[in-house]
């Protein structure tokens, strides 16, 4: 099966075109004030109603509660709400049943206890994303992890893999890892923020190169 592609932290009209146009399986928007990528709710319906059926819409947000949830949900009209703070797994499946939406989880992986806290949320999130432990933001640092981390990885549920992703070494994360899915921030941007749409097209041309040599 093809490795599926999130293009995470896109905020114009033409990065979020050529993401789509490159092969990405998912969009990612940010709602969260801290990051570069911020985008307001308004800005992400606009971004929301250029996604394709075939495309899924991601939101992420941190630590939210359920009025935020509950305008993103109303305005933005996600497929999937990305969790990316210190919610409890409970938290998930509440917001999954609620608002009828997918939710993924992202675990910051320093080491190998980190897996042992990632399956409590089996059976409350549709998937979880691997990435590097939280520094100066909860995500988008460009910093990777140790990737044989999940040389034996079995956590029965969905997973992706995220953290210091970038053209040049996606290919040999996907040999590594076998991750499903691939999710890119800062490695496909010219600055903090700003998306670079050559890169992007990089990127999703190597996923698809390391998939043919598998």
């Amino acid at each position: 099966m093809p490795t599926q592609i999130k293009i995470c932290g896109l905020s114009t009209p033409e990065t979020l075109d050529a993401a789509v146009d490159a092969g990405a399986s998912h969009v990612g928007l940010v709602h969260f004030a801290k990051s570069p990528r911020h985008v307001s709710l308004e800005t992400a319906a606009e971004l929301r109603a250029r996604v394709p059926d075939h495309v899924s819409t991601v939101v992420l947000v941190v630590d939210p509660d359920e009025a935020l949830l509950g305008a993103i949900v109303g305005k933005v009209r996600p497929d999937i709400i990305q969790f990316h703070g210190r919610e409890a797994p409970e938290a998930l499946a509440v917001t999954g049943a609620q608002f009828d939406v997918e939710t993924w989880k992202a675990v910051g992986l320093g080491d190998a206890s980190k897996l042992d806290r990632a399956t409590t949320y089996k059976g409350c999130a549709d998937r979880l994303l691997f990435d590097a432990p939280p520094t100066l933001l909860p995500g988008g640092n460009g910093e990777s992890f140790d990737w044989a981390l999940l040389d034996e990885v079995d956590i029965g549920m969905p997973w992706g893999l995220a953290g210091g992703l970038t053209p040049e070494n996606v290919a040999a994360a996907i040999h590594r890892t076998r991750a499903p899915l691939v999710d890119v921030s800062s490695g496909v941007e010219g600055a903090p923020g700003v998306k670079d749409a050559a890169l992007i097209r990089a990127f999703c041309d190597a996923v698809r190169a390391a998939d043919a040599n598998r």
